[in-house]
């Protein structure tokens, strides 16, 4: 039986409605009748853990919020158009910046990268209360009726504010703008969500004005036991500021699926290890190998640093000495006592110069007697001039080289703007994040992956995708970014969107990271392809049911637009990753895309019977060059054939080949 083209348009993606629907269907049958969902029959299945309509439930709730999860749901309805001549190394990099809206790119992106993120970072537009608010997603209610269901007016219709009401202006006001914007981060968020592994993490940069309502809301979209942290940014002082310094940010993580981590520790190396470490060795040179001056030496080693050297943290590490062939080692002495009473670990240990026992605290020590015989002959006990001072633990700052990380930092946000300025030139981007902190947190969270992805959806200025550069240029990972930026206009010489400004910072940030690579980091990945938002290639397609077929005619399709566009629509439809290795062949005087073997599609037109034949047997000649155990698709332009028996006797050359999946857009 000759294959079916199934149209692309036809398929769905998971977090979509259909998909959704699909989903329930498969676990509860009985709830799903005709494609339509029985809510008091699902509410049976469910039994007492289904809460009635009327249930009171705890949680953030405003106007909008259930259409804004609605929009989650919506399958995407444009298309994303590639543009080389914006791009860096357009056929080998792996990284992605796209402009336009994020809410229909995330929907559009949700096919290829669901389960592939291994970590988001955005940085959203504060809520300033600014009427020209960029993300106002389209609103299907009336005014009225959002005022209503605000509470702001009673049951008659009036409106309850001014004197003598419980609401003043100001607080409708206010209440509209939280709900805005809360109604804009809920469905970006949704359908972010699927994107991220289960591994994954979730870090949003926020300030105070929407802190609270944020942290309830990701504990909507990510389940309150999946919060980590409520990171603290201090970026400076503000003088002139009326009661305390507004001069904090904070980071909100969430991770997906917190028990999929369970086995995972986040640590970082200790600042300035290195240099502590030849600090040490240096006093144990210049002291001549003498342990007393030695540590005389380090400790005035730590007294000149300044005060908010990040170094200090270490500063216990002030002991040196030359045990076990490691001249030079930093040590701290740690209390060897038992926490709590333990006879067992009650016993005599001699001190090595007086030969009497030494100051045991009563609780005992803290380890049994085996164990402490074994750090004895280590030297890693620490002895004072005789018994009378308790002995203590050395416990050396090379074994101890990581660290548990705190949920409070401090890094001068002038920083980052004098760097952008000396990239870009002055003024360029107000008051951009620090691409070296956004890179520190970026590593703890993946655990140093040299193969994560970083998606930010905000991505402003491109800092997300500096950082994505910068680390692997450190440690030569092959971390790549996908950045989306709304083409949000700006005033400024040589930059037309904020978007702009993005791929001109990642093009001078790359070119200053691989003028410094040496031949040990030559691969390092420092381009990226540049795609902009657009609508279907197909004029007509809105979304629709009765529209999902593609192409239905050539004259259907939008002006200007070329075969290399059609391969991006079909790649997103399909859930391809955008990055997958292509080659191309010329065939019929149209192009042949072979997608990493597993995905080939010829959009040509005009085909008849002859081409046709002569399209399959190129296609299959280099399935065969290079066979893979995955199966095959092919997709054809529908309206490419010339008949109906053109489009069969291709269908039935594929079939016979082995080909056993074949759409058409």
């Amino acid at each position: 039986m000759t294959l079916d083209f199934e149209p692309v348009g036809d398929l769905t993606g998971p977090g979509e409605v259909k998909s959704n629907l699909d989903l329930l269907a498969r676990l509860f049958p009985d709830a799903v009748i005709d494609g339509a969902v029985d809510i008091e029959a699902l509410r049976d299945l469910l039994g007492e853990n289904a809460a009635p309509n009327t249930a009171e439930a705890f949680g953030l709730r405003w106007p909008g919020m259930a259409e804004a999860r609605r929009l989650s749901t919506l399958p995407a309805t444009g298309t994303l158009l590639p543009k080389p001549e914006e791009s860096v190394d357009w056929d080998n990099t792996r990284n992605i910046v796209i402009e336009g809206d994020n809410l229909e790119v995330l929907r559009l992106l949700r096919r290829g990268y669901t389960n592939k993120v291994d970590v988001i970072y955005i940085d959203p537009p504060y809520n300033t209360g600014s009427d020209d608010f960029v993300y106002n997603d389209k609103r299907t209610t009336s005014w009225t009726e959002h005022e209503t269901a605000a509470g702001q007016r009673d049951e008659d219709g009036a409106l309850q504010i001014g004197e003598g009401s419980d609401r003043a202006q100001d607080r409708r006001i206010g209440a509209s703008r939280h709900s805005t914007w809360l109604s804009m981060m809920y469905s970006r968020l949704l359908v972010a969500h699927h994107l991220l592994r289960e591994t994954g993490v979730a870090i949003v940069a926020i300030d105070d004005v929407e802190h609270a309502r944020l942290k309830l809301l990701m504990d909507r979209v990510f389940g309150a036991e999946n919060f980590i942290a409520s990171v603290t940014w201090q970026g400076g002082r503000k003088n002139d500021a009326h009661f305390l310094s507004q001069s904090t940010d904070y980071m909100l993580i969430y991770v997906k699926d917190v028990g999929a981590l369970s086995d995972v520790r986040w640590r970082e190396q200790k600042p300035g290890l290195d240099s502590i470490l030849a600090a040490g060795r240096k006093a144990w040179t210049d002291s001549g190998e003498d342990e007393v001056l030695a540590t005389r030496l380090m400790k005035e080693w730590w007294a000149n640093l300044a005060p908010d050297d990040p170094r200090r943290a270490s500063e216990h590490y002030n002991y040196v000495d030359g045990n076990n062939g490691r001249p030079g080692s930093v040590y701290f002495s740690s209390d060897l006592r038992s926490p709590n009473p333990r006879p067992n670990l009650c016993y005599e240990v001699l001190h090595p110069v007086t030969g009497n026992p030494a100051n045991m605290h009563p609780n005992g020590w803290a380890y049994e007697r085996t164990r402490m015989t074994q750090l004895l002959a280590e030297g890693r006990i620490k002895f004072g001039a005789d018994e009378q001072t308790r002995p203590t633990l050395k416990r050396y700052l090379d074994e101890t080289s990581t660290q548990s990380v705190l949920p409070v930092f401090y890094t001068d946000r002038r920083a980052a703007s004098k760097r952008l300025d000396t990239l870009l030139g002055k003024g360029v981007f107000s008051f951009p994040k620090d691409e070296n902190v956004i890179a520190r947190w970026i590593d703890l969270v993946t655990q140093s992956n040299p193969e994560a992805l970083v998606l930010d959806f905000f991505a402003g200025s491109g800092t997300t995708g500096h950082a994505v550069m910068n680390l692997n240029a450190a440690d030569g990972g092959n971390r790549r970014y996908l950045l989306v930026q709304l083409d949000e206009p700006v005033d400024k010489d040589g930059y037309d969107t904020i978007a702009d400004i993005a791929r001109e910072r990642l093009r001078r940030a790359g070119k200053q990271i691989a003028s410094k690579q040496t031949p040990d980091t030559a691969n390092i990945d420092t381009g990226f392809r540049s795609y902009h938002l657009a609508s279907s290639n197909v004029r007509a397609w809105d979304g629709a049911p009765n529209q999902l077929n593609l192409l239905e005619s050539v004259d259907n399709l939008v002006a200007g637009r070329t075969t290399d566009d059609l391969l991006v629509e079909m790649m997103l439809r399909l859930g391809v990753d955008l990055t997958t290795p292509l080659e191309t062949r010329e065939v019929t005087g149209s192009t042949l895309y072979n997608l990493a073997s597993t995905l080939f599609a010829f959009f040509g037109t005009d085909i008849t019977v002859e081409r046709a034949s002569e399209v399959a047997k190129a296609l299959v000649a280099w399935r065969d060059e290079d066979p893979g155990d995955a199966d095959t698709t092919v997709v054809v332009r529908d309206t490419g054939f010339v008949d109906s028996s053109a489009k069969l006797n291709f269908a039935a050359a594929v079939e016979q080949a082995g080909f056993t999946t074949l759409r058409s857009i």
